[in-house]
């Protein structure tokens, strides 16, 4: 069956350049499902969900200032081309403007590479997507995150046009009403998901049945410290799921802090512990892009330990 392709332009709304390969590794949520990105990072593979008929499976790969987007499936339309095009613009945040930040990163030793294209963090199709990955990556590995949305997004997720497969690829993440159908033992039983899946559940219900938006957390004219509060109101999430999700959702003043990033930190400074204070007072400077410029800090070797080398180059 013959894919269509279209082209993505890789710039910023400032005229910032898009690193897309930093892109693909800007988190660990880019390889979970729909997601997959490959070991090089030289192309994301996604399953985007449109507002008219099925899901579509799409390849996006390419570098520069533009994007080669593969639609897998039945011929597209027009329709659905723009509607894939404002998808992926979308979860890339090619709507996002870093020029700013860019200039205050120029002169920071540890983070002048991030202003050749690096700091668009990927996102899901929807908060609610992103809330619920996040809310699996607590207190277990990332092998049991890995499972639990596997299986969600395998069982609950609507499959692509004219993709057949007996495993997640090719299905959309699944919808609220999805989530809050299955009973608590889906969750239990199936998905593993221990404690979460009453939090899973009770989230998803809400949101289907619209007692919360999670979609108006994206309101700029709503402050960060309101959309925290609201965060932690919501089922399963605490204070490092509020910082990670508001990351997700493009807040980046607060500074994500656990069991990873704590240590991480204190190995690239050379030290055996670092108290969160130190930690915080480095990265204030940088103000509404504090906790930004921390992850970057950290997870910069992520590409360059990669098979396909440093972004940079």
């Amino acid at each position: 069956m013959p894919a269509t392709t279209l082209t993505l332009t890789l710039r910023g709304p400032g005229g910032e350049p898009v690193d897309l390969r930093r892109t693909f590794f800007s988190h660990g949520l880019t390889e979970l499902p729909p997601m997959s990105v490959a070991p090089d990072a030289s192309s994301l593979e996604v399953t985007l969900p449109l507002p008219r008929g099925k899901p579509r499976l799409v390849t996006l790969r390419g570098g520069g200032t533009r994007a080669r987007v593969t639609i897998h499936g039945p011929s597209a339309s027009a329709g659905v081309q723009r509607e894939v095009r404002s998808r992926l613009q979308h979860i890339l945040r090619l709507d996002e403007d870093l020029a700013g930040f860019y200039v205050q990163v120029k002169d920071d030793p540890d983070l002048g590479w991030v202003a050749q294209g690096a700091g668009r963090m990927v996102r899901g199709a929807s908060v609610f997507e992103d809330v619920v990955k996040t809310v699996c990556t607590t207190n277990c590995s990332w092998s049991a995150t890995t499972k639990m949305i596997g299986t969600l997004v395998r069982e609950l997720g609507a499959p692509a046009a004219g993709i057949s497969d007996d495993g997640a690829r090719g299905r959309a993440f699944p919808i609220p009403v999805a989530m809050a159908e299955v009973p608590e033992s889906f969750y239990r039983d199936e998905v593993r998901t221990g404690y979460r899946g009453a939090d899973l559940r009770s989230l998803a219900t809400s949101v289907a049945e619209e007692e919360i938006d999670l979609e108006e957390l994206k309101d700029p004219d709503v402050p960060d410290e309101i959309v925290t509060e609201r965060l932690l109101a919501l089922p399963g999430v605490g204070p490092y799921a509020a910082a990670h999700i508001n990351m997700m959702i493009g807040r980046y003043s607060t500074l994500i802090l656990d069991s990873w990033t704590r240590p991480k930190y204190a190995k690239l400074t050379g030290r055996k512990s670092v108290k969160d204070a130190t930690i915080v007072r480095r990265f204030k400077p940088y103000g509404r892009w504090a906790g930004l410029a921390f992850w970057l800090f950290l997870t910069k070797d992520w590409l360059d330990e990669s098979p396909g080398g440093s972004a940079e180059s």
